[in-house]
């Protein structure tokens, strides 16, 4: 059975579709992401699905049960955790974990949680005194305070630092290795290409493609990416007839070159640089990624 199932979902506010129809499963077990620019539509699909927002259409299951038939079932078995929590601020870890877990009638010991997230040295702290990354990692335990089957993570590492980053990356595939779903949006294709089993992107409220990262990759590139910035914004008839180049894309000053043949390519760059046709600094040579994919998609980067 799958852990969720959205069929025909839609949602129009004042006459303008945020969501148009879309229908999607997400495995039992996986870590599923939802990608989008803002005002895709994603937000409002995972409230739908969480239960915080009503459809105007379309049909939902969690976890084999509907919203409009058993609401309070599927939220002892759900944890979610939103890009912003509101905390007590002179409450401690310790004190947060309690009273959340005070309101299911399944509940996971605090010491417990506070390991998952590494927190023990700050049991006692007060929640207005953690750093950011602290406070994130707080959120992610509080969502899993009722040892719930499936988890919705919204943007959950946005703003921290790296180390912070990769240490919600480690509880993501925890989660995954003791067989609980987690549905993740988040702004960062790296984070995605590394955590999730499938993606869905979405964009002007429709779901444009789904698969797994690798997949996606291999359906839509066949080529590797050279990237540079662009000193002089070199017109892009003269990117694409470069040897080899199968596409150009320019965003702002960064150009990434999509080519079939690397060496012919990259002699054709230099050669046009050494005519003054060109000027260009950072020249890197990569393979294709999610975020080509996603560019090559929605004619943007992510955080457009």
């Amino acid at each position: 059975m799958p852990a969720i199932t959205v069929s025909n979902l839609r949602k129009t506010y004042q006459g303008v579709p945020a969501v148009d129809g879309i229908s999607f499963e997400v495995r039992e077990g996986e870590v599923f992401g939802l990608l989008g620019p803002n005002g895709a539509g994603k937000t409002t699909t995972v409230e739908c699905i969480e239960g915080l927002r009503e459809p105007d259409g379309g049909e939902i299951a969690v976890l084999g049960n509907s919203h409009v038939t058993n609401g309070n079932g599927i939220k002892e078995q759900i944890g979610i955790q939103l890009q912003t929590t509101g905390l007590y601020p002179l409450h401690t870890v310790a004190e947060l974990l309690r009273l959340f877990g005070s309101f299911y009638r399944r509940a996971v010991p605090p010491d417990e949680l506070i390991g998952l997230v590494s927190l023990e040295d700050k049991r006692n702290t007060r929640s207005k005194d953690l750093s950011g990354g602290q406070r994130q990692r707080l959120s992610l335990a509080l969502a899993l305070v009722n040892d719930p089957d499936l988890v919705f993570l919204d943007e959950p590492t946005t703003g921290l630092d790296p180390q912070s980053r990769r240490q919600i990356w480690g509880i993501v595939k925890d989660l995954k290795g003791r067989g609980k779903t987690v549905m993740l949006t988040t702004h960062y294709m790296e984070e995605a290409q590394t955590l999730c089993d499938r993606v869905a992107v979405m964009d002007g409220g429709a779901i444009i493609a789904l698969d797994t990262p690798h997949d996606l990759i291999e359906q839509h590139f066949e080529t590797t990416a050279i990237e540079f910035e662009d000193r002089n914004s070199a017109s892009l008839d003269l990117l694409n007839g470069l040897a080899g180049v199968k596409d150009a894309k320019r965003d702002g000053g960064l150009v990434t070159l999509y080519s079939l043949d690397t060496p012919r390519t990259m002699e054709a760059l230099l050669a046009a640089a050494r005519a003054g046709h060109l000027h260009f600094d950072d020249l890197r040579v990569r393979s294709a990624t999610l975020e080509d994919v996603f560019l090559k998609l929605t004619g943007r980067r992510i955080r457009d």
